[in-house]
């Protein structure tokens, strides 16, 4: 009966102290990534309101990129009347 009050003492003085302890680090680590993954999630909250204008920047994009290429075409044109 004595061993058994020994192995309780030592349980409760050696390996709950260990396993709080281990617990706490597990803890600590497992907020430190929740508090990472809201990050990333209010980042691409913060990316997905800059995309708003997209559409509309690729309408002013394809004009350009026509008009520059009607320039160009134009020019390839007088180029090849001056060099044939």
């Amino acid at each position: 009966m004595t061993l058994w009050w020994i192995g309780n003492a030592i349980l409760l003085l050696v390996v709950v102290p260990v396993l709080v302890a281990l617990l706490n680090r597990v803890l600590a680590a497992l907020e430190r990534i929740r508090q990472a993954a809201d990050d990333i999630l209010d980042g691409g909250v913060a990316l997905t309101r800059e995309l708003d204008d997209v559409p509309e920047m690729l309408a002013v994009t394809d004009a350009t990129v026509h008009d520059v290429s009607v320039g160009a075409v134009r020019y390839a044109g007088s180029v090849a009347k001056l060099l044939g």
